[in-house]
């Protein structure tokens, strides 16, 4: 890039940005000096700002990129992460948040507080921000800050060394990016989330839109006939052992690393809790799932178009894509696009933010100071957190450019200690009420001793792909708090006090909306599979794709009448 080139960059971004800071501004005036104001956007999300918060925060600059090199080194398999999610969404709104709503709860420590006690509540907000403090946070502010020096190679642009170039973007996007987290709380996240989410909506429809083009040489369709005729094994997402998601593995540990994230997961479900009522909440979360079924056309199909462009030369796959931005993307249109990855960046981090500063005032301040805590004390003491945990993560971020066997290694190991033993308390939680605190505080110590040895000392000699052994541990915890409930029962069952803050009546579209959601599931799998593109559309297809049509209206039918 020119400098008249840089300097147009910067300031449609500047722009773009200016825009969405000044919207969440005013949609947060007077709404953040109470707890629920700050921590909960006073419980008053819309379906909209539900979806659109849960896009941006699940979808960071790190799987923009990192999704797109998949496919283009090596196929669609990794869409399993994104789109077998929509099945975690379907239970979250059916299981979890009815539950949570109806529990008044802020924090999921909050649940397994009023579930067992106060000291599993304490050991759960320890894992969590241990967790996010160490690697969570951190991560995602040094892969968004790769993403735009990949893109913008800022070293270069500022003269100066990658690690000095990385601390300089790392510091300049989380003071950015924790602005909305510390000043406007849930709700000026929320309002950020959705306005860029459109933004992310649209260049994942222009990119390949361009990409095609530029393949067919100045025709869509042209480009769109090569990567359907030719190399077409690009597009199989039925992953064999060798590939970076096997299809097994879909029907073992990802069934519940996606139940954890979408329905345990602090700063996930936050802005479900947030909701206005649980029809709002249940839309929201169920839209969101929509939105993961897009993932492979918006954000796997460019990596595709990316190898046949470019073949199988590039020095790392990750560079498939800041390729393919700079080849496509007209210089007017660049800014946008920085835009939307900062935003993509700003969502996750400030999300983060905001929900560990969220656990450690309600879980950790309030119980010490005997939750008597004025509004006023909570709401500066959250922005006193959210400054030092962001202040905590740009001294952490920099320092995972030294980890030897790289971020997404490190960020896979750690999540492993903790995602797995949270999801299974909570279903226990919910589900056998007999069981006893002690059991689950088991279960977290055996997981963590457990987990570190088949990791670190056992790994060579155990060959179980970590997705499976996912699986193995939680089936394996299940029964270690059953067999606590079943020689050491609780004196009395627990019974679910409901509070009933806001209205708790279900949507009354879901159901159908949920089945047309995992028809969806199907049909990309289909679509991408030997039975669709892989070699050319089978005689199978039609007929199969036609039966879940019509289930579909079935069931649409169905619900009308009623």
């Amino acid at each position: 890039m020119g400098t008249e080139d840089i300097a147009i960059t910067l300031a449609t971004a500047a722009f773009f940005m200016a825009v969405v800071a000044y919207i969440s501004y005013r949609k947060t005036l007077g709404e953040v000096s109470t707890q629920d104001g700050y921590f909960l956007a006073g419980r008053g999300l819309s379906a909209v700002f539900i979806a659109g918060s849960l896009l941006l925060t699940n979808l960071s600059a790190a799987q923009l990129i990192g999704l797109n090199g998949s496919a283009y080194g090596f196929n669609l398999s990794s869409m399993g992460w994104e789109v077998t999610a929509a099945i975690a969404t379907v239970a979250m709104a059916f299981i979890f948040l009815p539950r949570y709503l109806a529990g008044a709860f802020t924090t999921l420590p909050q649940f397994l507080r009023d579930r067992f006690d106060d000291g599993l509540q304490r050991m759960t907000v320890i894992l969590f921000m241990v967790g996010y403090g160490l690697v969570t946070i951190p991560g995602v502010l040094y892969s968004g800050s790769i993403a735009v020096l990949q893109l913008f190679d800022i070293p270069s642009l500022l003269s100066v060394t990658y690690s000095q170039g990385l601390v300089i973007t790392i510091v300049t996007i989380g003071c950015l990016g924790a602005m909305y987290a510390i000043f406007g709380g849930l709700r000026a996240v929320a309002v950020s989330d959705t306005l860029n989410g459109v933004g992310l909506l649209i260049v994942g429809i222009a990119v390949p839109i361009l990409g095609l083009s530029t393949l067919g040489e100045g025709s869509v369709k042209s480009g769109f006939e090569i990567i359907m005729t030719s190399e077409t094994h690009k597009l199989n997402a039925i992953g064999s052992a060798d590939d970076p998601t096997p299809f097994g593995t879909l029907f073992t540990g990802m069934i519940f690393a996606n139940l954890f994230y979408w329905c345990t997961n602090q700063y996930v479900i936050q802005r479900t809790l947030a909701a206005r009522n649980l029809a709002e909440g249940q839309k929201g979360v169920l839209f969101s799932g929509f939105f993961k079924v897009l993932v492979p056309f918006l954000m796997m199909i460019p990596g595709v178009i990316a190898f046949h462009l470019y073949g199988e030369g590039m020095e790392s796959i990750d560079l498939a894509y800041p390729a393919l931005i700079r080849d496509v993307l007209p210089i007017y249109a660049t800014g946008f696009f920085l835009a939307v990855l900062l935003g993509a960046v700003f969502s996750s981090f400030n999300s983060l933010i905001n929900s560990a500063a969220t656990l450690f005032c309600l879980d950790i301040y309030a119980p010490w100071k005997n939750d008597s805590v004025s509004d006023s004390e909570m709401v500066r003491v959250a922005k006193l957190a959210s400054l030092s945990i962001a202040l905590f993560s740009f001294v952490v971020a920099p320092l995972l450019q030294y980890a030897p066997e790289g971020l997404w290694q490190i960020m896979r190991i750690f999540t492993g200690f903790y995602n797995i033993p949270v999801i299974a308390i909570v279903i226990i939680g919910l589900f056998a009420r007999h069981v006893p605190a002690l059991g689950p505080k088991i279960v977290i110590v055996f997981h963590i001793i457990a987990y570190g040895l088949l990791q670190f000392i056992l790994g060579d000699y155990i060959d179980i792909h970590f997705i499976h052994l996912y699986a193995i541990l939680f089936f394996t915890e299940i029964g270690i708090m059953l067999l606590v409930g079943h020689f050491f029962p609780r004196e009395e069952t627990w019974t679910f006090h409901k509070k009933e803050l806001v209205d708790l009546t279900p949507w009354r579209f879901a159901v159908p909306c949920a089945a047309t959601l995992l028809s969806c599931v199907v049909g990309v799998y289909l679509l991408f599979s030997p039975v669709g593109l892989v070699n050319g559309l089978s005689a199978l297809f039609s007929p199969l794709i036609i039966l879940l049509f019509f289930v579909n209206c079935i069931i649409w039918y169905l619900y009308s009448r009623n």
